[in-house]
C-alpha cells in the first residue's frame, strides 16, 4: 500500500512513519487492488490525534482518533478502519449475492437488522400437523406468532398461514 505520512505540531519521526506503514500494510490482504493511504499525525496541546484516509478501487474510508499517546491513537484508528473495510466488503458481497435472490430477506422476531450485526441464519425445527385452513386461522388468532406452518387436510400439502400488516391473513400454498 502506498502510504504518505504528514506530521503537524510534532517533529517528523522515522519510527512513527515505519510504524504507520507497517500497520497499514496489513490491510493489503483485505483489499483486492492497490490502495493509497494518507496519515496525518498531529499534536494539539496534550492531545495526540491520528487521522487516516484510505482510498482505492470502490473504497474510500476515513478514521480519526485522539488519545494522550500517539501509538495508541494510531492503533485505535487502524482498528476502526479495519472494521469499516470488513463492513464494506461484507456489503459488497451481500449486494452481489442479493442480485440472484429475489425478494426481501425474512427476519425472525428478536433478530437484529443486517446493519447492526453480521447476518446470522437461525434454524428452527417446527412440528406441523394436518388441519383445515379455518382451524389454522383459529390457532394463529390464539397465539402471538406471526405465522403458522401446517399440513392442509384437504390437499395434504404443507401451507403457511401468516398475519399481514393490515390485520388480515395470508396463505402460502404450493402449486401442483
Amino acid at each position: 500500500m502506498q502510504t504518505a505520512v504528514t506530521f503537524k505540531g510534532l517533529d517528523p519521526s522515522d519510527a512513527l512513519k515505519a510504524y504507520v506503514s507497517d500497520k497499514l500494510n496489513r490491510f493489503d490482504r483485505f483489499l483486492a487492488s492497490a490502495a493509497e493511504a494518507n496519515a496525518v499525525l498531529k499534536v494539539e496541546k496534550f492531545r495526540h490525534i491520528a487521522e487516516i484516509h484510505i482510498s482505492g478501487d470502490r473504497l474510500s474510508i476515513t478514521g480519526s482518533e485522539e488519545t494522550d499517546d500517539m501509538y495508541s491513537a494510531i492503533d485505535m484508528v487502524l482498528d476502526k478502519l479495519e472494521k469499516q473495510i470488513k463492513k464494506s466488503k461484507q456489503k459488497h458481497r451481500a449486494g452481489r449475492s442479493s442480485a440472484t435472490i429475489k425478494g426481501p430477506t425474512p427476519m425472525l422476531s428478536g433478530e437484529e437488522s443486517p446493519e447492526e450485526a453480521e447476518r446470522e441464519i437461525r434454524v428452527v425445527d417446527i412440528e406441523y400437523k394436518p388441519m383445515d385452513v379455518d382451524e389454522a386461522v383459529m390457532q394463529l388468532n390464539l397465539s402471538s406468532d406471526h405465522f403458522l406452518v401446517f399440513t392442509n387436510a384437504r390437499s395434504d400439502r404443507v401451507n403457511v398461514l401468516y398475519r399481514r400488516n393490515d390485520g388480515h391473513f395470508g396463505l402460502i400454498q404450493p402449486r401442483r
